[in-house]
């Protein structure tokens, strides 16, 4: 049988395949529309590109269908949730002031302000009239009749010119700006039933597949609770997150007076060649909150001895503890950097993960026993011989560097682990100030549309590892996803022990890191499984100006990953 020029062959994941007329659309090849275990396919991975049912398929494909049990699934279900909120909010509460935040475990937090105005061009939110628990009550069974109904959600290219005037008219400026410092011919917008939004991914075929959520009260707005993709037909009890979310409101606040919350704002910035100053303002927020840090350690010097710093990869520890120590010598003190990364275990004792794989966010990849004993003989003021660890033979080796610690002095031990109490068990408690540093970022891409803080820290990874361990970009995503199942079991349950928080991100920091990291992700093709992932980060980029790094300062803890920094590491 000859095979039709016009015909593409479709291969699934079980290795069946099948011919179909170019131009199909994806949803025509399915059988059914859920798994046998009753979960919806909520889009797919074609070619290793996520994509939604409505795709037509141009090319031979390799398909995967995807559920709210896979990561790519749980993206479409978030974001397809999300879509159904500000469309449930939009016509109940028109002139509300609306946003989808930041996540806070398996949810994420949303602001509501019946007090604000969707026009408002910089993006303050003052949460003058927060959200009352019958508004809530309200929008959760409006979003519970859409999802009833199961009304399609459809996928439109319109032109620029048209997006332009219909995102002005609708008064949703957020996405107006966005759109500014762009000009693609085309954009594509999601829309349903009068409500449309921008496309920052595909969403789910239509409001009926989006079945299991609740809205929570969390004052002064509230969360949309999800189902985690290792339970996906079940919401998890819910659990508030105080320490998290102070952080984030402490940056949201920062970002509502200097009006930048949206990356719109930020390329506003950009373009109108503020971003010098906007950059000096940003380190000097970040330098008077780590001066704060070392006058309270000051103050609490009669008590203080282990100061221990902890936070997951690419959050900028190192660069905070060298940053700190500087401050802790303007007050007068001379402390000491202890470094957990001495203390590995020789490689082919590092545990490994049910894959046989080596698992190093386990904290027994340190060898506790020799830490705790060297911590103790500190203590009580003797000397150790301190390791080095070779990271190229992957052993531990003595080079006759000799610690003591003098009366009154302080130490800092700089490690992911280190809030754990294991990992600093035989020193009193009392004498411990525990230090917690993330990068959580503030911006929105738009109201409706968050930027993950984990696509932050792994931005930062991509380019540093890329130009201090010559890792190329599909390295770095292939150990992503075990670094974080390793953050969320060994470094996460961790941080409600900590006595101060520091958010090490910079609104600035992504049109930065931009130029470095988007090469990289560009060496990731179709063929390889990390392509999907590369391919997201690429089209959330694509939104920022570029800003040159010769604008950041040498003491950045941005130049941990892009280098030259006036540190040593």
């Amino acid at each position: 049988m000859n095979h039709n020029p016009m015909d593409v062959t479709v291969t699934f994941e079980d290795g069946r395949k099948t011919t179909c007329p170019a131009g199909t659309p994806l949803k025509v090849l399915m059988k059914e529309r859920r798994t046998p275990q009753g979960l919806d396919y909520l889009g797919a991975l074609v070619n290793n590109d996520v994509v939604s049912l409505s795709y037509p398929l141009e090319v031979d494909s390799e398909i995967k269908f995807l559920t709210l049990a896979d990561s790519h699934g749980q993206r479409i279900y978030r974001r397809s949730a999300s879509f159904i909120l500000a469309k449930a909010v939009r016509e109940l509460y028109p002139q509300a002031r609306f946003s989808v935040e930041h996540s806070l475990g398996d949810s994420f937090y949303c602001s509501f302000d019946m007090n604000g105005s969707v026009a408002n061009h910089n993006g303050n939110n003052h949460n003058d009239h927060p959200v009352t628990q019958e508004q809530l009550d309200a929008i959760e069974r409006r979003m519970r009749e859409l999802v009833t109904r199961n009304i399609p959600i459809e996928r439109r290219k319109i032109s620029f010119t048209e997006a332009m005037k219909q995102f002005e008219t609708e008064q949703q400026m957020d996405k107006y700006n966005l759109l500014r410092f762009r000009n693609p011919p085309k954009i594509v917008i999601f829309w349903c039933e009068g409500f449309s939004d921008l496309g920052h991914g595909p969403l789910v075929e239509s409001t009926g597949a989006v079945r299991t959520f609740k809205l929570i009260p969390y004052p002064p707005g509230f969360v949309i609770q999800f189902p985690e993709k290792e339970k996906p037909a079940e919401l998890s009890p819910f659990e508030p997150q105080p320490y998290l979310f102070h952080i984030f409101k402490e940056h949201k606040e920062w970002g509502r007076i200097l009006g930048v919350n949206t990356v719109g704002r930020l390329n506003e910035i950009i373009a109108n060649r503020e971003i010098g100053d906007f950059i000096k303002i940003a380190e000097a927020f970040h330098e008077k909150r780590i001066a704060r840090i070392a006058d309270d350690i000051q103050g609490n010097r009669d008590r203080i001895k282990w100061i221990l710093i902890a936070g997951p990869s690419s959050s900028g520890k190192t660069t905070f503890a060298k940053r700190l120590a500087v401050q802790l010598r303007v007050n007068g003190l001379q402390p000491v950097t202890i470094s957990v990364d001495n203390y590995f275990v020789n490689r082919e004792q590092t545990p490994r993960d049910e894959k046989g794989d080596y698992d190093f966010e386990n904290i027994e990849t340190i060898d506790l026993a020799l830490f705790n004993d060297h911590l103790k003989r500190l203590d009580e003021g003797g000397e150790v011989d301190v390791p080095h660890y070779d990271f190229g033979t992957g052993t531990r080796e003595y080079r006759g560097e000799k610690l003591h610690i003098a009366h009154g002095q302080l130490v800092l031990v700089e490690g992911i682990h280190a809030l754990n109490p294991k990992l600093t068990e035989s020193v009193p408690t009392e004498h411990k100030l525990r230090i917690y540093v993330s990068a959580l970022t503030q911006l929105n891409l738009d109201f409706n549309n968050r930027i993950s803080t984990t696509d932050n820290r792994l931005v930062r990874r991509l380019v540093r590892d890329n130009a201090f361990r010559g890792n190329s970009a599909l390295t770095t995503l292939s150990m992503w996803p075990n670094v974080r199942r390793g953050e969320k079991t060994w470094i996460f349950p961790f941080q409600q022990y900590a006595d101060i928080a520091f958010n090490s991100a910079l609104d600035y920091e992504l049109a930065v890191l931009k130029p470095s990291v988007e090469p990289l992700l560009a060496e990731v093709k179709p063929n390889q499984p990390q392509y999907a992932e590369a391919r997201r980060m690429q089209d959330f980029l694509a939104s920022f100006l570029s800003v040159s790094d010769h604008l950041v300062p040498p003491t950045s803890i941005l130049r941990e990953f892009i280098g030259r920094s006036s540190f040593r590491y």
